[in-house]
């Protein structure tokens, strides 16, 4: 069997997935190979790198002229199927198929051709949308039935002009009468699959899993050496900290505490906004070293989760695996991670509780807080072999 995975980058959340599905099935003797469109160049003859650094700038002016994300990168998309040609494969898994690098028409028109049997999994709402990845912060339902008079055109991706309603129809005629199976890393994002033109396909739950010989519980450096062992740690972190992600509700939070007693580390700012945060909050930038992270996760009383607009939050299982409860917002799949022995959820914006969650949560010990193994990375990896090979998880 030959697969190849198609995603926007091979790092972040939905890259991670398809690069640790691609090396166990290298392991296991499975002819694997891997395609990204955005950020480094590819090492070997398994990988393929799109290398079109200017066609996405053109992509992303396109989209913003004409709000027709997914439309453009004809040339790049083109050598990319003429690549899959001499590749051949018996199956392709799609992660994230927009983000200004590859023309959907062509790519769903190639697999329509080939008859390719497809493997599709959900990071987002993006595909069953006449415009937006997310759309719950706005309470919109056009989505179900076609969408119009688009209100999130400043949000990704972000368009000066309104074609929500033409690109609804279009998605729903280039992904529909098609050998796929979908995938969600939630049941909450399952449910509205049930609910758009994509209902047509089988749709299997798989939740996004993670390293636990990465993610456990460390000795704690990062709290000795910020010297943090007085104080209850409230914990945030993102890949990108944003409105959406609940950056603003963590300066809420910050004017509530008392600073005697509790401290705030928000991990993932970019220079700009560590240099803008508070100076009692302690700022950390975007890491890619995970150890550290642990560590960071570890140092943690709590972690709290903010979010607005979210799928399924690997943080939150991070969190966890390293001994640290959670509290979060009632967003999306965010509190599908939570029991009640390791966390509490708590509605959208309330800041007020979030706060006595945090008080209430934060008390936990901390070797009694446990990660479910159905997050773990290999339960992840098996369950998506299984739908490789059967059809289903």
């Amino acid at each position: 069997m030959r697969i190849v995975q198609i995603n926007h980058f091979s790092y972040k959340a939905a890259g991670h997935i398809m690069m640790n599905i691609h090396h166990e099935l290298l392991k296991r003797g499975i002819d694997s190979y891997v395609v990204w469109g955005r950020g480094r160049n590819a090492e070997n003859e398994h990988e393929y790198y799109m290398n079109d650094d200017f066609g996405v700038k053109l992509h992303a002016g396109y989209t913003r002229l004409t709000d027709r994300t997914g439309f453009a990168s004809v040339s790049a998309t083109k050598k990319l199927l003429k690549w899959l040609d001499s590749v051949q494969p018996d199956m392709i898994h799609l992660h994230c198929i927009h983000g200004y690098y590859i023309n959907i028409e062509l790519l769903f028109d190639y697999i329509r051709k080939n008859n390719i049997r497809t493997i599709w999994t959900q990071h987002d709402c993006w595909s069953f949308t006449g415009h937006c990845a997310y759309f719950d912060a706005v309470g919109c339902e056009k989505w179900k039935n076609g969408c119009y008079s688009c209100e999130q055109l400043k949000t990704y991706p972000a368009s000066f002009r309104d074609a929500s309603q033409k690109n609804w129809k279009d998605k729903k005629r280039i992904f529909s009468g098609l050998d796929i199976t979908l995938v969600t890393p939630c049941h909450w994002l399952k449910e509205l699959i049930g609910q758009s033109f994509l209902s047509e396909y089988p749709t299997e739950v798989i939740y996004n899993g993670i390293d636990l010989d990465v993610f456990k519980r460390s000795d704690r450096q990062f709290r000795a050496k910020n010297h943090l062992e007085k104080h209850c740690v409230i914990l945030g972190v993102a890949s990108e900290w944003s409105k959406r992600k609940g950056l603003d509700d963590f300066l809420k939070l910050n004017k509530m505490i008392d600073h005697d007693k509790y401290k705030i580390i928000i991990v993932g700012l970019t220079p700009k906004q560590a240099s803008s945060m508070p100076e009692n909050i302690i700022a950390v930038t975007r890491t890619n070293n995970v150890s550290e992270l642990a560590d960071i996760y570890s140092s943690a009383d709590v972690f709290f989760n903010p979010t607005y607009e979210d799928n399924f939050p690997t943080t939150n299982i991070e969190a966890l695996a390293c001994g640290t409860p959670i509290v979060t917002y009632k967003t999306g799949g965010s509190p599908e991670a939570v029991q009640k022995e390791n966390g509490i959820v708590v509605d959208k914006g309330n800041i007020e509780k979030a706060f006595e969650a945090i008080k209430t949560i934060s008390k936990k010990p901390f070797d009694s807080v446990k990660c479910d193994g159905v997050f773990a990375k290999q339960s992840m990896i098996e369950s998506y072999l299984k739908i490789y090979m059967n059809g289903r998880s």
